[in-house]
Formats: C-alpha cells, structure tokens, sequence
C-alpha cells in the first residue's frame, strides 16, 4: 500500500478508517490501536508521513467482529494527520490525529488483510469568511469555554480544541461546535459535508439558541 498524488486534486490507494465518528477539517482526533489492519497502516503513514482517510460509518463495526454487518461508510470524509504516536506495548498504539482536508471517495476496495483503500478527490478547504454580528453567540460561548479550560489547567493534550483559535472564521467556529455539541454521527457528517462554511455556523447557532447556550 503506498499513497499517491495523481493530480493536484486526486488521491490513488488513500488507506481509509472508517470510525463511529465524524472528523472536522483542524479537528482532533484520539484513538486506540490495536487491530493489525490499522497497526500496519499507522506505521505506514508515520514512516512516509502521509495521512490517511477517516471516513464514518453507516453500517458495520469499527472492530471487526465474527458475524457483525459489512462495514459501509460515508463517500465524503477528512484526511487526519499523525500528529502524536506512543507505542505503550507491543501490539498497541495511542495516536493523535488532526483533521486536513475533506476527500470524496470515487472507488473503494477491501484489501485481503481487512484494511480498505481509496481513490479520492481532496474537496476545496472552506473559503474564509467573516462572522457576521448575529453569529457571534457561538463565538462568544466558544471563546468562555476555551477560556474556563485556561483557567481550571486542563492539560493540553486534554483539550478539544488546538492553537491557533479563529474566532473571526466561520467554518472554523461552526466546526469545533460540531464536534463539541451532542449531535448524531448522521447529523455530524450532513454538517461536516456542507461546502458553505456561513451556512454551517447559522445551522450551529440554531442548535445552541435551542438549547440555551447562547
């Protein structure tokens, strides 16, 4: 398996990892290692330094399991790049990964070891664009709750969010929303897959004047 660039906009045998999640382009992402598919993957992409594609499942388990449903996913997911490995035993990997950009996928294969692998079109990053003033309750909320985090020394590697903090960005505000509020993994994708970042946020804002937050 070795991922490669085709074009600009393309990627030939990009390794997938469908999850029970959905990851936001500069989102963080911890997970667990252990099954050989994935141990073999992340040290490929550690030792290449490429990322792979977190993709979130519609059906099927992130483990395999004897009897479970075939895994089938979502077509649009996010690149996540390695940015932290520890290998506390053998057989097993603590990583930390954070969300680059989002891909289509245009044609998947199961490879006979378990791991599948894409054919992708990385998507355009979201345009920047200003926070309009009847947008700025989430941002003010978000800029409390990163602040609290500050105040209490919550360790960094605990926090959900990473440096540096675009207040002044729509996509990237209504994104840490997205993966702070209580939604549904179906709800998260339809959100995450939205190509406008100003129409993001309003749907964020809608969730939190629901529940008071604002």
């Amino acid at each position: 398996m070795m991922l490669r660039m085709t074009a600009a906009m393309h990627i030939v045998e990009l390794p997938l990892f469908p999850l029970d999640t959905v990851l936001f382009p500069g989102g963080l992402l911890p997970l667990r290692i252990f099954e050989v598919r994935y141990l073999d993957m992340v040290r490929r992409c550690q030792q290449s330094q490429t990322p792979f594609g977190v993709v979130s499942l519609q059906q099927g388990s992130q483990v395999l399991q004897p009897g479970s449903a075939p895994e089938a996913f979502n077509r649009v997911g996010t690149l996540a790049r390695l940015i932290e490995v520890q290998n506390p035993q053998p057989g097993l990997l603590h990583i930390r990964c954070q969300g680059e950009q989002r891909f289509t996928v245009h044609r998947s294969e199961k490879l006979k070891h378990g791991l599948w692998v894409a054919d992708a079109e990385l998507l355009p990053g979201d345009a920047e664009v200003a926070i309009p003033e009847d947008l700025q309750g989430p941002v003010r909320m978000l800029r409390r709750l990163l602040q609290q985090m500050e105040d209490k020394d919550v360790p960094l590697e605990q926090r959900p969010v990473l440096a540096p903090f675009e207040f002044d960005d729509c996509g990237w505000v209504a994104n840490r929303w997205c993966e702070m509020l209580p939604l549904p993994p179906a709800v998260r994708q339809q959100l995450m897959a939205l190509d406008n970042p100003l129409v993001r946020l309003e749907l964020v804002g809608d969730l939190l004047e629901r529940k008071g937050w604002t």
